[in-house]
């Protein structure tokens, strides 16, 4: 690949932000905020805001020990400026999706200083991820984590190529925030690189092409210390006194259920150790998929010498090994090591034969997998019609995106550019997500939005009737209506008779999986079942009225 890069096509990182912000612009204009999750974040963030109270996280009026309170925080600190909305809390996990991709540039740099090519090629690759894609526009914790995994890194880097104890802060920052973003896993993505430096940092280079010094190990290990004491030391800046206001109980599940207990839990239910490997390569998608990529692969092993390419190892493979150990498994859990590896797949194609990998057969695969997805969404509302529910809402037209995108790329790989097959390959996978989204809208908005429903129920609440809640309840009414008081949780019968003769005027919501056919004041279609609001008298005479399943 030629070492000029002032007229590449990936030289202006405006392109690839441009990319993210139209794909971020789809989703949350196609997507409601999504049961139980993303409803659940905001009404914690709500509850919290109402109260005027920013240390102990509050849902539906109890202490809420499952998170720590970063996020909402920052979802905090944008109503402060502009007022309650949703268009702001949603924003924020994709602006540190945003964050992560310029991180992972800068890391590039920094480790390939006589490679410009590797900080073309990497944000991108992240960004063109199908999993980080999608992932990375829903209101979660990860992008976060992800965004102060790489900090961390950052600092790690610093520490080897420059001496004194800047770089060592700037990681104990990283985990000190790490933690109040999503808890003592943020040790997972950033201390095994830390803890095997000797198989890296002696092959780092350092800004000038040269061999890093860095400290000595004695002082490259207290480093390491003093950046876990730091980071221990944020963390516990909110947890101590958050734990002595919020209670014993909620002491405890902040200091044992978010780190050991959660661990010890995992181990009871869950996955196979061998699942994270069977399902990265779908995640990873499209380069998996792409020959350029695994040709890089092919001709690059002797990069594994290199100690940019470690590092990048040494902070994928624990963190692999570990979440693979654990049972209790979901797919965001890795999604802090897609910068790594991007990073060594940017690096391995900085030396990639720009004739092989950008042909258009190189894209034969990966355009026949874009357009197999176009031919399904298009093909879906007649081939699952009545065995998927809502399935005739799906707005088929917008394949056409997709199969536009696809055109696109083929012509964007015609000048021979690698840097114009890996955008190509992204610009398909932003649009598959895309057009998904466009042509789910309606059966998005008819499986999934509660915000009607809630609407409603904080217009009954405003006007005095109490609300309660027919079993397991995730608050996620609360932000949406803007309740100002908790919804009561009913679990049987009784509770439900005694209820009503408190609350004569009161409402209840159940979840059914039929229809009923006269009785409630308000049906609404859910995910397949129907939510049903009854009327406490309606209750009060017939209890069983709320459970038929």
């Amino acid at each position: 690949m030629a070492r000029r890069t002032s007229d590449d096509i990936l030289s202006q990182p405006l392109l690839w932000t441009g990319l993210w912000l139209a794909l971020v612009a789809v989703t949350l204009f196609s997507r409601p905020l999504m049961p139980v999750d993303e409803t659940r974040y905001l009404s914690v963030a709500w509850d919290m805001w109402q109260r005027g109270d920013f240390l102990v996280p509050h849902i539906n009026g109890e202490p809420y020990s499952h998170k720590p309170p970063l996020l909402f925080w920052l979802m905090h600190a944008g109503w402060a400026v502009t007022g309650v909305n949703e268009w702001w809390p949603r924003l924020v996990a994709p602006l540190f999706g945003l964050g992560c991709l310029f991180l992972t540039r800068s890391l590039a740099r920094r480790l390939w200083p006589d490679r410009p090519e590797v900080a073309l090629l990497a944000p991108v690759i992240v960004l063109g991820s199908l999993f980080w894609t999608l992932f990375s526009t829903l209101t979660f914790f990860d992008p976060l984590l992800a965004f102060f995994a790489l900090l961390g890194i950052g600092g790690l880097i610093t520490a080897r190529q420059r001496a004194g104890w800047r770089g060592f802060i700037v990681t104990g920052v990283a985990i000190g925030l790490g933690v109040l973003a999503k808890g003592p896993a943020i040790l997972v993505h950033v201390l095994p690189a830390a803890l095997l430096a000797p198989l890296w940092a002696p092959r780092l280079i350092g800004p000038s092409g040269a061999a890093a010094p860095g400290p000595g190990w004695p002082r490259w290990y207290a480093g390491v210390l003093v950046s876990v004491l730091l980071g221990a030391a944020i963390g516990l800046a909110w947890a101590v006194p958050a734990a002595m206001s919020g209670g014993p109980e909620y002491a405890n599940a902040i200091f044992w259920g978010q780190s050991a207990g959660r661990m010890v839990e995992s181990f009871a239910h869950g996955r196979p150790w061998w699942w994270f490997a069977a399902l990265l390569p779908v995640m990873l998608l499209p380069w998996p998929a792409w020959p350029g990529a695994w040709r890089a692969v092919a001709g690059g092993r002797f990069a594994l010498s290199e100690g940019g390419v470690r590092l990048c190892l040494a902070w994928f493979v624990p963190a692999l090994l570990v979440f693979s150990a654990i049972s209790g498994k979901q797919p965001h859990y890795l999604l802090p090591e897609f910068p790594a590896l991007a990073l060594i797949l940017g690096r391995l194609l900085a030396d990639a034969d720009p004739a092989r990998a950008t042909g258009r057969r190189a894209l034969l695969l990966p355009g026949l997998i874009f357009a197999a997805i176009g031919i399904a969404l298009a093909a879906a509302p007649v081939t699952f019609a009545g065995r998927i529910v809502a399935v005739h809402l799906l707005q088929p037209a917008w394949a056409v995106l997709l199969f536009l995108a696809i055109a696109a790329a083929v012509r964007l790989v015609r000048g021979g550019r690698l840097s114009a097959a890996v955008f190509a390959l992204t610009l398909m996978s932003a649009a598959a997500v895309g057009a998904v989204h466009l042509a789910a809208r309606p059966l998005l908005a008819e499986a999934f939005d509660q915000a009607p429903l809630a609407r409603q129920l904080g217009d009954w609440q405003r006007a005095g009737s109490p609300l309660a809640h027919f079993g397991k309840y995730h608050a996620q009414f609360n932000f949406l209506g803007r309740l100002t008081a908790p919804v009561d949780i009913i679990d049987n019968m009784a509770e439900a008779a005694a209820w009503t003769t408190r609350n004569p005027t009161g409402r209840i919501i159940s979840y059914e999986s039929r229809r009923s056919a006269s009785g409630p004041v308000l049906v609404l279609p859910f995910r397949g079942k129907w939510v049903e609001v009854w009327e406490a008298a309606v209750v009060a005479r017939d209890p069983s009225v709320l459970h038929r399943n």
